[in-house]
């Protein structure tokens, strides 16, 4: 028998500055971590898609790097990248979590020239005690900028308010083929994935200049016939001798914490035995210089 139930699916960016809360509200609604987080802006560095499919319907949620000014070239790369993804969507989640200002206003030009709705997502309700005269005060800073599709005041750490915001983006679909199997969550590869972990647990064991300066590149990946388990050895690179001191710590305790951290995460993702092996090298300036951003897979020109 031939199933006529027709399927619908598009692409959704999520954008807004940094540390607003993007990967947090993918990983909540996806159901699993597929973005790293941290309390560090700048976390993400990729675009990354979520795929999230129920029934017959199927959305791609892209996460993007916070919007910003950059100052050097990687971070130039990060935000081009998170304006391109705009011109390819078919809705935009603005994430936002204070009032109008001029950082959001910096995002809201890039609007303009589109034509997909954009909903503006109010995150981190939570913060703020729900209390509903902040949340409106908000939200009446924000609905004269633009002509939003839509307000939703929403905690993405408590998955609140979510399921509304699910539902109008689900209806607001156009019939379309699914992109992913139905049981797929990410497009991240195995190697980026793994190399993300381990960035992660750098951005929360170290402070200042030395979680920005860090590039993780998987140089090996085979699996142990005889110990059966993962084999994954791992270069960091940073761009001074000093972060090197910082990051591998008194006696190596520091590398070691980062190492089992990225290890649990990477077993309980790949559903495997991992035996990780960090090393930490010294690339200067690797930010400014072309051939290490394509290298460590920041795009190209």
């Amino acid at each position: 028998m031939t199933n006529n139930l027709k399927t619908k699916s598009g692409f959704v960016a999520i954008v807004g500055r940094p540390n607003v809360g993007k990967s947090t509200l993918l990983n909540t609604i996806i159901g699993e971590k597929v973005a790293i987080t941290s309390n560090k802006p700048q976390t993400t560095r990729h675009r990354i898609s979520g795929i999230y499919t129920k029934d017959n319907s199927q959305i791609v949620f892209i996460d993007t790097p916070g919007m910003h000014k950059a100052k050097d070239l990687l971070n130039k790369r990060i935000d081009k990248l998170a304006v391109s993804v705009l011109k390819e969507v078919d809705a935009i989640l603005f994430i936002v979590d204070k009032p109008f200002g001029l950082a959001e206003s910096h995002i809201v030009s890039y609007f303009e020239n589109i034509k997909v709705p954009v909903f503006l997502v109010i995150n981190k309700i939570d913060e703020i005690n729900y209390n509903k005269v902040k949340i409106d005060e908000m939200i009446l800073s924000y609905i004269s900028k633009y002509n939003f599709a839509g307000v939703y005041p929403i905690s993405a750490i408590n998955d609140e308010n979510i399921n509304h915001l699910l539902n109008d983006l689900l209806n607001s679909l156009n019939e379309g083929p699914f992109y992913y199997p139905k049981e797929s969550i990410s497009d991240q590869s195995e190697t980026t994935t793994m190399s993300e972990f381990i960035r992660e647990k750098i951005l929360i064991h170290t402070e200042e200049e030395v979680p920005h300066a860090v590039a993780v590149a998987i140089e090996n990946l085979e699996y142990n016939e005889e110990y059966k388990t993962l084999d994954v050895s791992a270069i960091i690179y940073v761009e001074r001798n000093s972060q090197k001191k910082i990051l591998i710590g008194k006696n190596g305790d520091k590398l070691k914490t980062i190492g089992t951290e990225a290890r649990i995460d990477i077993n309980n993702k790949f559903n495997t035995k991992t035996h990780l092996t960090l090393w930490v090298k010294v690339k200067k300036d690797w930010r400014n210089q072309i051939s290490d951003l394509n290298r460590f897979g920041y795009g190209n020109e």
